[in-house]
């Protein structure tokens, strides 16, 4: 039998509207014995079951909830298969899963979005990426793993972990990144987006190996780029510069501080075919902003640097940040051009993200227009009753 958490009086109306966070104050005891990312139900105060979660003692959320009411499913084979496949049908519906179709790198669960807090999965091509953020997720990764292989069949080779970067250090202080069925193909891995093709390097690159959540934002800005000269800062593997490069930018400038992904954004370029009108640079943004490599302004900025906050207590510093870099983007923006903007902090709500970079144009005395609001794509869906789960947002505009 699994342990219970027994909630406070009155600590009850977050998991009755179906909000998948328990904190640990709102916690009166433990009745049984639950180790870190162990299965537990949560009941009221009243002994009414109200849900059951993964139990995590030594974080301020202590339970992560993946169902509710007194029905609530524990985890087993069918349960897994379950969420997944529901997942799986999600993104079929979005045309992101269609055999023989234009994209084939996508995000297969999101969370709290799907259903299953703590779990990423990425979808490319015919290898699944696991990404377990929470310590029972972790623990349940080759039952997951499992149940990936039941639900895509004869269309997943391989299923890779790499939760040794995300999973709580406590809970796993031995995790490594490894295959859970299958092996490396050996050979280079290449997806397609959008039918933009893309070297991508899960075993060691950053996060699970691509940005999925700028597919959108990507295309949109494509429709902008012809003829115009862009930067691409923060450009981890190009994903920007590649779309801007088939669009018929006549010029596109790729930097990051990463070697490594200068090198993968190189190489995308050249899978473009236009890698002559292209030119990268591992630098710190900042320093490439006080350094240009040319005099002349571009025409589309891309800013879309890595989260300045993760934590309540850094987000005033981080308004500071995306007011610093958005002005130094102003300032190397021609007359007329465009500024596509963004931060994927969700401590930084997109009021103030905005006001961030409304500050910014203040101080450059740049008049701008929003032509455009920004989020994240249909595959990383936000739940109702999770509204922490939105956290990439940004702004395009036009600047005078």
């Amino acid at each position: 039998m699994p342990a219970t958490v027994v909630l406070k009086p009155g600590k009850d109306q977050s998991p009755r509207r179906r909000h998948p966070w328990v904190f640990s104050g709102a916690i009166a005891r433990l009745q049984g014995e639950a180790r870190e990312g162990d299965a537990v139900e949560v009941v009221a105060a009243s002994g009414e079951r109200l849900g059951t979660g993964h139990f995590s003692p030594g974080g301020s959320i202590a339970v992560r909830l993946f169902d509710f009411g007194p029905e609530a499913q524990l985890p087993s084979p069918e349960f897994w298969e379950l969420r997944l496949r529901n997942a799986y049908q999600l993104r079929q519906r979005l045309g992101l899963a269609a055999a023989g179709g234009t994209t084939d790198v996508y995000r297969l669960t999101h969370g709290e979005g799907d259903g299953l807090p703590g779990l990423i999965i990425d979808v490319y091509g015919d290898t699944a990426v696991v990404q377990a953020h929470s310590p029972g997720m972790y623990l349940a990764r080759h039952d997951i793993a499992a149940a990936l292989q039941r639900v895509l069949g004869e269309r997943l080779r391989a299923v890779y972990d790499k939760s040794a970067e995300t999973v709580p250090a406590q809970a796993a202080p031995d995790a490594q990144n490894n295959y859970l069925f299958g092996e490396s193909s050996g050979h280079e891995h290449l997806v397609t987006e959008n039918g933009h093709q893309f070297a991508v390097d899960w075993e060691t690159g950053q996060k699970t190996g691509f940005f999925i959540d700028q597919r959108d934002n990507r295309e949109l800005l494509a429709r902008y780029a012809p003829g115009r000269r862009v930067l691409n800062t923060f450009c981890y593997t190009g994903g920007f510069s590649v779309y801007a490069l088939q669009a018929g930018a006549s010029l596109v400038h790729s930097v990051d501080a990463s070697k490594k992904a200068i090198e993968l954004t190189d190489r995308n370029a050249q899978l473009s075919g236009h890698q002559d009108r292209h030119a990268a640079y591992a630098q710190d943004v900042q320093h490439f902003f006080k350094n240009p490599v040319s005099e002349e302004p571009y025409d589309l900025i891309i800013l879309d640097p890595p989260a300045y906050a993760k934590h309540l207590s850094a987000r005033h510093n981080a308004l500071m940040g995306y007011k610093r870099l958005n002005l130094a983007g102003l300032r190397h923006l021609a007359p007329g051009g465009l500024l596509f903007t963004f931060s994927c902090s969700q401590v930084v709500s997109p009021e103030l993200f905005e006001g961030a970079v409304l500050a910014a144009a203040i101080e450059a005395g740049r008049p701008a227009r929003i032509l455009h609001r920004l989020t994240q794509p249909a595959d990383h869906p936000v739940s109702l009753f999770h509204p922490e789960g939105a956290y990439l947002k940004g702004l395009v505009l036009a600047v005078e």
